[in-house]
Formats: structure tokens, C-alpha cells, sequence
């Protein structure tokens, strides 16, 4: 049995934007402290309005900063309330959708690792022939 570092690495990955999040949920969020948070769009778990979808037919990004509600972390996915246009709504975004977040606060962001949506290539992890993450590609620009 080989040992599947790209979905070891990738759970520990998502596991660091679960405790983030929980963090938030218990504590609201800290002064000057935002979340940008992209998904994948397509994936068949995510609960969002048609409208947005069609609006946003492959990817988005969320902000969480000063207004939203119904802010639930569970197992595999989180809900969030947000205004879009003055429009709330609420979204179901499961954690293997994420493809990155970031805290432009604390000069922290992070690539998350998807297996599953290897279609987008910015999300690819590149490991050589013989089995090595490539950890240039995660590397801050």
C-alpha cells in the first residue's frame, strides 16, 4: 500500500481553515482580522442560490469581516449568511470545495491542496516522478 501524502497533506491543510473558522465561531472575528475564503463552485455539495451560481459558474470568493450570520463550523462543511447586493443570503460551503483562504491581517494565506478538483489547474499539486512534493509551487510570490 503506498502512502497518499498529497491527500495526508491536504486533510492537515483543510484541518488549518477548520480551526480558523471555529476559532471565529466561538470568538467572533478579532479587530482588523478578514477572511477571504474561494471555493470551488462546482462541486456538487455546495449549497448557494442559482443566481449566484450563474453568476459565478466556477469559483468564488467570500469575505467575512463585519457582516454575517448564521455562522455554523460543522464536520465537513460550514454555513455563513452574507449580503450580495443587499441580498442575503445564505451558503453551505463544504471544506473539500476550498481552494484557498487568506488573512490579509496577518499577512497569512493558504493554497489548500484538492485531489478531487485536479480540473483547476491552479490547484494542481505538481510531485515529481519519484514521488516529491514540489514545494516551490506553494511558495509566496
Amino acid at each position: 500500500m503506498k502512502i497518499n501524502y498529497t491527500k495526508i497533506l491536504s486533510n492537515n491543510m483543510i484541518n488549518v481553515l477548520k480551526e480558523v473558522l471555529l476559532h471565529i465561531e466561538k470568538n467572533g472575528l478579532e479587530a482588523g482580522h478578514q477572511l477571504y475564503i474561494t471555493f470551488n463552485t462546482n462541486n456538487s455539495k455546495i449549497k448557494i442560490p442559482k443566481w449566484l451560481k450563474e453568476k459565478f459558474p466556477n469559483e468564488m470568493t467570500i469575505e467575512i469581516q463585519y457582516e454575517y450570520w448564521n455562522f455554523k463550523i460543522k464536520k465537513n462543511f460550514f454555513t455563513i449568511g452574507l449580503s450580495f447586493n443587499d441580498i442575503n443570503t445564505d451558503l453551505e460551503i463544504p471544506f473539500e470545495s476550498v481552494i484557498s483562504f487568506a488573512d490579509p491581517y496577518a499577512n497569512f494565506g493558504l493554497k489548500l491542496i484538492q485531489e478531487e478538483n485536479t480540473h483547476i489547474e491552479k490547484t494542481k499539486t505538481k510531485i515529481a516522478d519519484d514521488n516529491i512534493i514540489d514545494f516551490k509551487n506553494f511558495k509566496k510570490n
